[in-house]
């Protein structure tokens, strides 16, 4: 991310092609032993380097939409074919297609409409839905889908930083990349000190707990532009609570995890290079 003279430097949003090859390995395998015609959902899991299967199963999901849409393949409508009898051979399609823009998948969360409700994602599922963002690169393809998903990623503005104690060493990259973007940071006292420390200047603010005037004051006055709070254990996961509550209530963007800050610093970096976000059909990625 390069802004003005000043770089950020965050991770690739990539699988190493080694990772990659195996992911493919394995689900050829999967269909050819259960003998899958037509479609077939497979969720791979990886962690340090190892892929791990979730669960197989031989039906559509959720994601065929979104692969038909982002490839330019009408993924449904083959397999509909192959289990009326057409051979696979006879789609021409192309293997490793190569294609020249970038599309991101955003869950789509009902947490507004029901009272008392915590926007802290676990392992269950609590999507209703999903949003698609399409673009030549992936940060504009990630701010379009945050956008299709009804949170507008801010260009300038105050952001509370609030992460435990494991993604410290992380979060230093993702301030310091939106000080550079012209952003003023707040943090609680553990997480301003730790920026503090590597030379990014961060005002403290009180947790709920510490007394007012606290976080929670200044997302109800609208001072908080952006909210990165990531925790961990029953006790501070409860203590705030009210802190993400209250952002989702005043919609302010909100990341709970130190990916999707990341992300959020790709796509505010590319929004402030005064570019903006166009408007193409879907049509014109796979115009010959």
């Amino acid at each position: 991310i390069h802004s003005g003279d000043s770089a950020c430097s965050l991770p690739a949003y990539s699988l190493p092609d080694k990772i990659l090859k195996e992911i493919e390995t394995q689900a050829t395998a999967l269909a050819k032993e259960l003998k899958v015609i037509g479609l077939m959902n497979v969720q791979f899991a990886v962690k340090d380097g190892v892929v791990y299967l979730i669960e197989v199963n031989p039906r559509a999901s959720r994601t065929v939409p979104f692969v038909a849409k982002s490839t330019g393949v009408p993924v449904a409508k083959i397999a509909a074919r192959l289990m009326a009898g057409e051979k696979l051979a006879s789609f021409k399609l192309q293997k490793n297609k190569q294609l020249q823009h970038v599309a991101v998948k955003e869950s789509v969360f009902p947490f507004a409409r029901f009272p008392g409700v915590d926007v802290i994602l676990g392992p269950e599922m609590k999507s209703t839905g999903e949003a698609m963002g399409i673009d030549r690169d992936f940060p504009r393809a990630f701010a379009k889908s945050q956008l299709s998903a009804g949170s507008t990623i801010p260009k300038s503005g105050t952001v509370f930083i609030s992460v435990k104690e494991s993604d410290k060493p992380a979060i230093t990259q993702v301030a310091r990349g939106l000080m550079e973007q012209g952003f003023s940071i707040v943090a609680t006292r553990g997480t301003a000190k730790h920026l503090e420390q590597a030379g990014i200047k961060a005002d403290v603010v009180n947790k709920v707990l510490e007394g007012r005037p606290h976080i929670v004051d200044m997302l109800k006055d609208g001072e908080i532009a952006l909210v990165i709070n990531t925790t961990e254990g029953a006790q501070a996961i409860a203590d705030s609570f009210s802190i993400r509550r209250t952002t989702l209530l005043n919609k302010v963007p909100y990341y709970t995890t130190v990916a999707g800050a990341q992300a959020a610093v790709f796509a505010i970096a590319a929004i402030n290079k005064g570019e903006g976000l166009d408007v193409r059909s879907i049509q014109s990625y796979f115009a010959a």
